[in-house]
C-alpha cells in the first residue's frame, strides 16, 4: 500500500478566469491515476469548477487581494481535493437543495453544491481559521 501523497498544492487569485486553467491541469494529472474516463472528464472537472467558483465568488467575494488554495491528495483508496478560501464560508446544508424542484427551476444559481454531491463520493465543509470544502472521489 502506497502512503498518501500531495499531488498538487497551488494557490490562485480570486479571479474566476483562473478556474479553467487549474481544472485543466488537474484533469491532465487525473489521467495518470488510472481513473475512469467519466471521472476525469466529468466528475472531477465539474465538481472542482463548482467548488473553486464558490470559493472565489462566495468565500472571497472576488476580492483580488484574497486567494484560493487547491490541494489534491492521492492515496490507494481516494483522490481528495481541499479547496480553501479566505472567507467565512457559507452554510452548505442550507445551500443543498434539489435544483430540479419547481421552486428552483427558474433560478440561475444554487446548483453547484448539488452537483458536487452528485459527482463526488463525499463532500465536506470545515470552518475555522479558514473555510475548506473537501471533495473525495473513491478510487
Amino acid at each position: 500500500m502506497t502512503p498518501p501523497y500531495v499531488a498538487l498544492d497551488v494557490e490562485i487569485p480570486s479571479d474566476v478566469r483562473q478556474i479553467e486553467p487549474i481544472v485543466s491541469l488537474v484533469t491532465e494529472h487525473c489521467k495518470s491515476l488510472r481513473l475512469s474516463r467519466r471521472q476525469c472528464s466529468l466528475n472531477i472537472p465539474v465538481a472542482l469548477s463548482e467548488a473553486l467558483s464558490n470559493a472565489i465568488i462566495r468565500g472571497n467575494h472576488e476580492d483580488p487581494r484574497k486567494h484560493v488554495r487547491l490541494r489534491a491528495t492521492v492515496s490507494d483508496h481516494a483522490l481528495v481535493f481541499d479547496v480553501v478560501d479566505e472567507g467565512d464560508g457559507f452554510d452548505m446544508a442550507r445551500e443543498s437543495h434539489d435544483p430540479t424542484t419547481p421552486e428552483y427551476l427558474e433560478r440561475e444559481d444554487g446548483r453547484g453544491v448539488f452537483l458536487m454531491h452528485q459527482l463526488m463520493d463525499r463532500v465536506e465543509q470545515f470552518r475555522g481559521p479558514q473555510h475548506v470544502v473537501r471533495l473525495t472521489l473513491n478510487r
